[in-house]
């Protein structure tokens, strides 16, 4: 079961590391406000990444039974779902540091407490069905994950949470000085280019026999 912890860690830090327009609002927010504003924005991403992770780890859990026949073909299908978010965010990344493009962060006027912060990060960030398709392929991808069953799906998700608490909680803590430098157009390169990799990697490990 601490496979499905340490599967769900990686996962998390891979969703969550690229700095866009919702971290740079997380950056404004703590900026603008209080900590405790930007720490509330942030942990409202993070329950979003792990609802979407639970999702996928008890839809793929339950669904075991029925994928195991195909179960070797689902894990390339998996691995290449993987390998085309990983090369997708790559070409996002390179594109937008040779354009110099900054990400368009969300106007955050109004976003003055803890809850109005949470609820509307909690919104925005449960709008995106790349998340969701992202932790689809990754559960179907790994045996340790989808066969194990509910222990191992409630390690999953709370690697996934706690991974992207702490990513999204340390850009709230920077605060102006950690921010200037993640959304910087070389912050943006080299964050862009760890989570490419990361997913990539687990690309890898989908193929590998379990």
């Amino acid at each position: 079961m601490s496979g499905a912890f340490l599967a769900g860690l990686v996962a998390g830090y891979g969703v969550a590391i690229p700095v866009g327009a919702i971290a740079i609002l997380i950056l404004g927010l703590s900026a603008r406000t209080s900590f405790r504003v930007g720490a509330a924005a942030a942990l409202a991403v993070a329950t979003a990444d792990g609802l979407y992770a639970a999702v996928a780890a008890l839809g793929g859990a339950s669904l075991a039974g029925f994928v195991a026949p195909v179960a070797g073909p689902l894990r390339v299908v998996a691995a290449v779902v993987l390998l085309g978010l990983a090369a997708h965010g790559l070409w996002r990344t390179w594109s937008a540091h040779r354009s110099r493009q900054t990400p368009t962060a969300p106007v955050g006027g109004g976003l003055s407490t803890p809850g109005r912060a949470y609820a509307a990060l909690l919104g925005l960030t449960l709008l995106n069905p790349a998340t969701v398709l992202y932790f689809t392929a990754l559960v179907l991808g790994r045996r340790d994950t989808a066969s194990a069953g509910a222990g191992a799906a409630v390690l999953f998700v709370a690697g996934v949470f706690l991974a992207s608490a702490s990513w999204q909680l340390l850009i709230a803590g920077g605060g102006t000085v950690v921010g200037r430098a993640l959304s910087s157009p070389r912050g943006r390169l080299v964050t862009g280019l760890v989570s490419s990799a990361l997913i990539a990697a687990l690309a890898v490990v989908a193929l590998l026999p379990g």
